[in-house]
C-alpha cells in the first residue's frame, strides 16, 4: 500500500509533464466546500493552488481577479502571467499571504496540510474536489456564487450540459453488444487505468463505449497486461507521453484495438484527467474516435 501511495504521488498535475496529471485527477475526490465565508468585496483577489479550479476561474471570466497560481497551473495561456505561489504539493504560505487573497481555491488530500494551515490563519479557503460530472457542476455553481459570477456559472454549466446531451443523443439507443470496448492507459509502468467511480469511466460511458475496467472498484488502480489481452478492447487510449508502442508488447499484437489500428495517443491527457470545463472537450474527442464518421 505504501509503495502504491508513493507511486501515485509521482503522477500529479499534467500528464504532458511526466504523467503528473494522474494524481491531480486522483486528488479531485469527495466535494468539500466548507469553511469559506462569503466575500462581498467588489474587487476580489483570488489565489488558486489547484490547476483544475484555475481553469474554472478563467472559464468564469475571472482573469483580472486571479493574483496567484501554482507552477502546475498552465491553462489557459493567460495564466502564465500570474504570480507563482509554489508547487501543487508545496505552495508557499508566505507568498500566498503576501498577495492578500480574499479566497484561496484548493483541492484535498495532498493539500490537506496547507488548507488547514491557511484556515488557522483565518484565510478563506474553498476546497473543490468533485467526484463526478454532477458534482463538478455543483462546484462550478458554488465558485460562481462566491465570486459574483452566478450568471457566468449558469451559462457555463448549460454549455457543458449541451455537449453531454448532444453526445448522448447520438449513442443512447446503442445496445451494449455494439458499443466498443475501451481501455484507457493512464500509465504504463506499472500499467494503470481508471475504474468505476472515476471521471474517465463516466466519460467512456457517455461517449458510447464500455470501459473494460468498469468492474474495478477503485477509481484508479493497477491493471494487468494479461487482463487487457483477455478483455480484448476495440479501442485503446494512451493518457501519457512516456508510451512505448503497444504493438511491441508481448501478446498485445492480437488485441482488436492494435490489430485494427485503433490505438490513440493524440488526445491531450489534460482533457481526460483534469476535472474542469475541458473535460467535455475530452468527451467529444473520445466520441469522435469511438464513432469516426
Amino acid at each position: 500500500m505504501i509503495r502504491a501511495v508513493k507511486l501515485l504521488s509521482k503522477l500529479q498535475g499534467t500528464v504532458l509533464k511526466q504523467a503528473a496529471a494522474f494524481l491531480t485527477l486522483l486528488f479531485f475526490l469527495n466535494v468539500n466546500t466548507c469553511a469559506v465565508n462569503t466575500v462581498k468585496k467588489k474587487d476580489q483577489r483570488l489565489v488558486s493552488i489547484a490547476p483544475t479550479v484555475t481553469e474554472i476561474l478563467f472559464a468564469l471570466g475571472l482573469d483580472e481577479k486571479i493574483v496567484g497560481v501554482t507552477s502546475l497551473c498552465d491553462y489557459p495561456k493567460e495564466v502564465l502571467n500570474k504570480d507563482i505561489v509554489g508547487t501543487f504539493s508545496h505552495p508557499d504560505t508566505e507568498k500566498i499571504i503576501s498577495l492578500k487573497p480574499d479566497i484561496i481555491f484548493a483541492t484535498d488530500l495532498e493539500q490537506d496540510v496547507i488548507v488547514e494551515r491557511l484556515r488557522k490563519l483565518n484565510l478563506n479557503v474553498f476546497v473543490s474536489s468533485p467526484e463526478n460530472i454532477a458534482e463538478l457542476f455543483d462546484s462550478i455553481k458554488e465558485i460562481g456564487d462566491l465570486t459574483g459570477r452566478k450568471e457566468n456559472a449558469s451559462r457555463l454549466i448549460k454549455r457543458l450540459e449541451s455537449i453531454v446531451n448532444t453526445v448522448q443523443d447520438r449513442v443512447k439507443r446503442l445496445s451494449t453488444d455494439i458499443r466498443p470496448r475501451v481501455f484507457i492507459e493512464i500509465w504504463n509502468d506499472p500499467l494503470m487505468t481508471a475504474g468505476k467511480g472515476s471521471f474517465i469511466d463516466e466519460l467512456i460511458y457517455l461517449a458510447g463505449g464500455i470501459n473494460i475496467a468498469h468492474d474495478v472498484t477503485r477509481p484508479y488502480s493497477y491493471f494487468s497486461a494479461e487482463q487487457v489481452i483477455k478483455r480484448n478492447p476495440d479501442c485503446i487510449f494512451i493518457g501519457h507521453t512516456d508510451s512505448d508502442f503497444v504493438a511491441d508488447r508481448i501478446g498485445w499484437r492480437n488485441i482488436s484495438a492494435v490489430k485494427y489500428n485503433r490505438v490513440y495517443s493524440d488526445i491531450d491527457p489534460d482533457l481526460l484527467l483534469r476535472s474542469g470545463p475541458r473535460l467535455f472537450d475530452g468527451l467529444l474527442e473520445i466520441h469522435k474516435r469511438l464513432y469516426p464518421e
